[in-house]
């Protein structure tokens, strides 16, 4: 707590144009914001308001934002005011094709591309391949003893996206199940020490994940060979099918590279946070009985309001992912600050998510404020916004839908009166510590959804009860 002290101690000066914010030597800085990150700045907020400075580990000298004002013009500046990909820890890892190296007209490029796998008709194509994943998954859990649910919904996000955005099938899915979660795990954790990403040798960590680099562009490039020569392609609905027969606006298609480079930036982005986020989920309800009592009337009625307000919630108060960022590429205006050239601005869900200002006892696991309302653009951000935001959104929580209403469906979720988990750095992902425990009792009989009935919004009266 000394060095939390230490760290609000000191403002900029006065005259300063930049947002002020502590001045002590990296090592106390890098201290601070691995040991207790939180509560560093957390104070630091509380000490110098919604927008200040402070040298980030990998980042650099940055400027931290908390307000949806401040969040509003960072989302909606132009191309030239601001870019991400060059110094994205993320896109040095998973390629020059990747949504996350790319910025400008290309980032647009490549993001009108993609946006079009991931809405409308398309998406319902999706959720017979999710169910049955779920399905498989579940049909192995252990009932009346306590166990993590993370690896087992890492299982379920793994092969779903496999399926459903690489188009894999048979031993192909095995090949790719094999290689990428190696892959996405220690890249995730390389990203944030870029030293350790050079290639010394095999037993180095840059070298390890250079084979496994290879090893999946390998696996990609027959792949790409197969779905080429099958003469179903134009019907093939998997996203890797829809980039093959996509164009630019000057008439080329993809690269390979970029195919592959993009394939493994989606999975790399919603395998690991979606199956975190449904871990987060169990911890919650199994800690709100009444919540969940509800949600399995919800989804034996064949409804989904609260189901997806349950989801808003928990990635409001569980995000996992803690922030956004850009860098200005000329001096940025930001309210009553001029943001100098080259200086990262970074936008904290978690602290946005948190502030009574935004949120009414934003403490509390209240999934009612989110029904029949959609949350705010600028001050709920669990995906990002503008023309960064995550483009599997929608399909992420088409997939926390589905399976949390096939799991609610199947099983009854023991409650707990355990304290809640803690959080766990995982790279660049914040999970629960202990993996999501649950204990679950198979139900006598799945429940089939009963047509025409839905539970729509939350009694008032239990939720305050409780």
């Amino acid at each position: 707590m000394v060095l939390v002290s230490t760290l609000t101690g000191v403002r900029s000066p006065a005259s300063s144009s930049t947002p002020p914010g502590p001045r002590l030597p990296k090592p106390l800085t890098l201290a601070g914001f691995f040991l207790f990150r939180e509560k560093m700045l957390s104070r630091l907020h509380s000490r110098y308001g919604d927008a200040f400075s402070i040298d980030l580990p990998l980042f650099g000298p940055s400027v931290i934002l908390s307000n949806p004002s401040y969040v509003k013009r960072l989302f909606q500046a132009k191309p030239d005011e601001v870019a991400f990909g060059e110094r994205s820890p993320l896109g040095k890892v998973l390629g020059p094709g990747s949504l996350f190296s790319l910025d400008g007209a290309e980032h647009l490029a490549e993001r009108r591309l993609i946006l079009p796998a991931f809405h409308g008709e398309r998406m319902k194509s999706y959720e017979g391949i999710i169910e049955e994943e779920t399905l498989r998954e579940i049909d192995s859990w252990p009932e009346g003893r306590e166990f993590p649910t993370l690896e087992p919904f890492m299982r379920i996000t793994l092969n779903s996206i496999l399926r459903a955005v690489f188009g894999a099938e048979g031993k192909d899915v095995a090949a790719l199940a094999k290689v990428l979660p190696g892959f996405v795990t220690l890249g995730s954790r390389l990203s944030l020490i870029p030293p350790l990403q050079r290639d010394l040798g095999r037993f180095s960590p840059g070298g390890r994940l250079n084979r496994m680099r290879a090893r999946y562009d390998a696996i990609i490039d027959r792949m790409i060979d197969a779905h080429l020569a099958d003469p179903r392609l134009e019907e093939r609905d998997d996203v890797m099918s829809l980039l093959l027969r996509a164009h630019y606006d000057d008439g080329s298609s993809m690269s390979r590279t970029a195919i592959s480079d993009e394939l493994l930036t989606l999975l790399a982005a919603g395998h690991e946070t979606t199956a975190t986020s449904l871990a987060w989920t169990v911890d919650r309800l199994r800690r709100h009985p009444w919540i969940l009592h509800r949600l399995e009337e919800e989804a034996d009625a064949g409804g989904k309001e609260l189901r997806m307000a349950t989801i808003h919630e928990v990635q409001r108060t569980r995000p996992v992912i803690a922030g956004t960022s850009r860098y200005a590429l000329r001096d940025f205006e930001l309210g009553e600050w001029l943001i100098p050239k080259g200086r990262q601005i970074v936008v904290s869900a978690a602290m946005i998510h948190k502030d009574e200002r935004f949120f009414e006892r934003p403490l509390q696991f209240e999934p009612d404020r989110f029904v029949g309302t959609k949350p705010d653009t600028y001050t709920w951000v669990p995906f990002g916004g503008g023309t960064r935001r995550c483009p599997g959104a929608a399909f992420a929580h088409m997939e926390m839908d589905i399976v949390l209403r096939t799991l609610l469906q199947h099983f009854d979720l023991m409650t707990t009166t355990k304290p809640d988990e803690r959080w766990r750095d995982r790279g660049i992902a914040f999970a629960p510590a202990d993996g999501g425990l649950a204990v679950v009792r198979r139900r006598q009989v799945a429940a089939e959804p009963k047509a025409g009935r839905n539970s729509g919004p939350a009694d008032a009266g239990l939720a305050a009860a409780a």
